[in-house]
């Protein structure tokens, strides 16, 4: 380890900023939100730092530096980019005994400013000696993705009740186990889902109540009923993430596919309850009690659906059962597949010329087919999008045409969407079974009706009659 690594309390303390340029304003942004006293030295100054100066935010001294600046600073930083000029500034703070970084300069600094993750209160520094800046910038990328927007938040709200929690629980080892359990807890997920009122209102009763002193030893189990995409790995919410590396019981779908489950927790029980036309491993009731037994055996349980659990996706009816049971249900949207598919196919679902409404139907219901309202959905400038169905294809097609939809109207199916097998098939409303057929498309897809496919560019089949 080449450097010590440490946090300053800079707040209200004199540093110096050499340069009057934007390198010198990107270290004055840092040291501004550390709260520092700042002063800048430079003969010119951009408009950003003309700008602080203007407000009072900082002090400014219009003209090259010497060495008698350096002096009674907590620290100093050169960033005029200029060699000979860095160089005196280093010297400088050398004799005076301050920290000192000169941007770029790793031989000439005593501190390096490390890539930084900012969820204040909770700061994380990624640094490299200064051999690979770069690189630092990359692994703060990877942790910013992987770290809550709201993780300072609950920072702030656990150390609000630091104090009531000492009160009701003296003993260290189990105001330790009651912690531990905190950030894993419902309450915690409150926070960072931005329900502070509610999670205050819990924790109060844990705090005050018999179980404030109970918590410690057990936690009651909770679901997160998480939408993961259509597919690609990349499109997955930070607090899908989260929680699926917090799991410890994954109830997965058939469209969750092995590179969405490799994000998952590794220690965690993975439960594939799957579906397909005609072919259920488990009925829903089934899996709806396999959550409920899960959750009241106090685990974490995560249920992961393609795309977005609210659409097509059956999170209504498993919201209402575990709530009805008592259990505490998180909801986590995904990018649901009409939207993520239609991206990757090109094709935007609504366009000021050729669509003004995009309309979301499934082609399979709970018994059957469903029952729609066919002359609605054939009205003109409008974009329909058809979830699960491929094998119904030809009579939603033949009941778009018997109700006015033109026969030539370009449709697009979108196979495995966003994934690397995606296969895009375009051609017309009355070969559209035709179409499904020839180009061998079984897997999970989605059909894409209305003008707005033309403007993907795609290479359309020939049409074809469909029976009406």
């Amino acid at each position: 380890m080449n450097y010590f690594p440490a946090f300053l309390d800079l707040k209200q303390r004199p540093c110096l900023v050499v340069g009057g340029g934007e390198i010198a304003a990107r270290k004055l942004r840092l040291l501004l939100k550390a709260g520092a006293d700042v002063t800048v030295v430079a003969p010119r100054f951009n408009d950003e730092i003309t700008d602080l100066a203007n407000r009072g935010a900082i002090r400014v001294i219009r003209r090259g530096f010497v060495g008698g600046d350096a002096t009674d600073r907590a620290v100093v930083i050169g960033a005029t980019g200029i060699t000979a000029v860095d160089e005196r500034v280093a010297a400088a703070a050398d004799i005076a005994g301050v920290p000192v970084n000169v941007v770029d300069r790793p031989d000439l600094s005593r501190f390096l400013v490390p890539a930084i993750v900012d969820r204040d209160p909770v700061v994380v520094a990624i640094g490299t000696g200064g051999a690979a800046p770069v690189l630092a910038r990359r692994l703060r990328q990877t942790i910013e993705s992987l770290l809550p927007a709201r993780l300072g938040s609950l920072a702030k709200f656990a150390e609000s009740f630091r104090v009531a929690v000492r009160a009701v629980m003296p003993d260290g080892a189990v105001r330790r186990g009651f912690w531990e359990r905190f950030f894993d807890g419902p309450v915690a997920e409150r926070v960072l889902a931005g329900d502070e009122p509610a999670a205050r209102e819990k924790m109060l009763a844990l705090v005050n109540g018999r179980a404030g002193r109970e918590a410690a030893r057990s936690s009651a189990g909770t679901v997160a009923i998480v939408g993961t995409g259509p597919g690609d790995p990349d499109l997955l919410t930070f607090r899908a993430l989260r929680q699926m590396q917090q799991a410890d019981v994954v109830i997965h779908d058939r469209l969750i596919g092995p590179e969405i489950l490799d994000y998952v927790r590794r220690d965690a029980e993975r439960l594939y309850v799957g579906k397909t036309n005609g072919n259920h491993s488990k009925t829903q009731d089934e899996i709806n009690a396999l959550m409920l037994a899960h959750a009241r055996a106090g685990r974490r349980v995560v249920r992961l659906k393609g795309g977005d659990p609210f659409v097509f996706g059956r999170g209504g009816e498993e919201l209402a059962y575990l709530r009805s049971h008592g259990v505490d249900v998180e909801l986590v949207p995904g990018i649901t597949a009409a939207t993520g598919c239609a991206a990757a196919a090109g094709i935007p679902l609504t366009h000021r010329d050729a669509a003004q409404a995009a309309v979301f139907i499934t082609g399979h219901a709970k018994y059957g087919e469903p029952d729609l309202d066919w002359a609605a959905l054939a009205r003109l400038r409008q974009t329909l999008v058809i979830y699960m169905g491929v094998s119904t294809a030809g009579r939603t097609a033949a009941r778009l045409i018997e109700h006015g939809v033109a026969p030539t109207t370009p449709v697009a199916v979108v196979e495995n969407g966003t994934r690397p097998d995606q296969q895009v098939a375009a051609g017309s409303l009355a070969g559209l079974e035709a179409l499904i057929r020839d180009n061998g498309i079984d897997g999970p897809a989605v059909i894409i009706v209305g003008e707005v496919v033309r403007l993907a560019g795609i290479a359309t089949a020939p049409a074809r009659a469909v029976a009406v």
